[in-house]
């Protein structure tokens, strides 16, 4: 509300549980379905987390529906890749309800109103996005903006939905992984071809994500896997899962990637459309 917007939702589905799922996979399928279709919803911001998104996509069809606004992190890459394999939908990599909009803007664990607030509502020129990490490849390069949680975009493999990221900038974010699960992750993704032909590549922070003293960090374990592969590439953007503010991205739009001097994205179109 403090952005705007006119928030709506039913209660008893929200606070639903079903085991650690946030209620039954029928009901958060019709649910989801039902957000899509009501012409009076223009955006769907999801709550938390979205454990158990991936129990929905095979019953899940939205061709012949509006595109709208998706926004979330995540376990939501199941349905943001699934989404743009299928149907081409733009989507948003930001902040959910209970998930760095609790927390504020600006504010630590919170969001970054600035590209939230382009992302969503710039609908006629180019703008730009301090990712506030550093430079592992420098270079600048343009590609369609794709990826989110690196768990969730390994477990697209084999799947009718599989992402593919060739000539994209590849985003990849996660949480509490052992820098040797993010060494298996990154090897399975080369070795099964998704980090060929990469237009650029932003990484998230990783927050505990430690090993024992004296290993490798995550930041190590990407330098040596994916500095080879010649493109620009930036390490630490609050991205998803991050102490920081949460940047929001535009998944499904083209960028440009520049990790020379202060690495920025420039979005090259907007997401929406008036």
């Amino acid at each position: 509300m403090r952005l705007g917007y006119k928030p709506t939702f039913d209660r008893s589905s929200v606070l639903a549980r079903d085991g650690f799922f946030a209620g039954l996979a029928a009901d958060r399928l019709a649910a989801l379905k039902q957000a899509l279709s009501d012409p009076a919803v223009h955006g769907v911001c999801f709550t938390r987390g979205g454990y158990g998104a991936n129990y929905l996509l095979e019953e899940l069809s939205v061709a012949l529906a509006r595109p709208k606004i998706l926004l979330g992190y995540s376990d939501l890459t199941s349905l943001q890749i699934f989404l743009w394999q299928k149907f081409r939908w733009v989507t948003f990599y930001g902040p959910m309800v209970a998930s760095g909009f609790d927390k504020g803007a600006g504010a630590p664990q919170g969001y970054d109103r600035d590209s939230l607030t382009r992302a969503l509502t710039e609908t006629k020129q180019e703008w730009s996005i301090d990712l506030h990490g550093e430079t592992l490849g420098s270079g600048r390069k343009e590609g369609v903006l794709l990826g989110g949680c690196l768990t969730l975009v390994e477990t697209t493999l084999g799947t009718p939905w599989e992402l593919d990221a060739s000539g994209a900038i590849l985003v990849l974010e996660d949480r509490g992984m052992k820098p040797w699960q993010v060494d298996r992750a990154l090897m399975h993704l080369r070795q099964s071809g998704k980090l060929r032909g990469l237009a650029g590549i932003v990484l998230g922070d990783f927050p505990d994500c430690e090993g024992p003293a004296g290993s490798e960090t995550v930041k190590d374990v990407a330098r040596r896997i994916l500095a080879p592969l010649g493109c620009p590439i930036v390490w630490g953007a609050p991205i998803g899962h991050t102490q920081r503010a949460i940047l929001t991205l535009p998944l499904g739009v083209r960028a440009r990637l520049i990790t020379d001097g202060s690495p920025r994205l420039e979005i090259l179109e907007p997401a929406c459309v008036a």
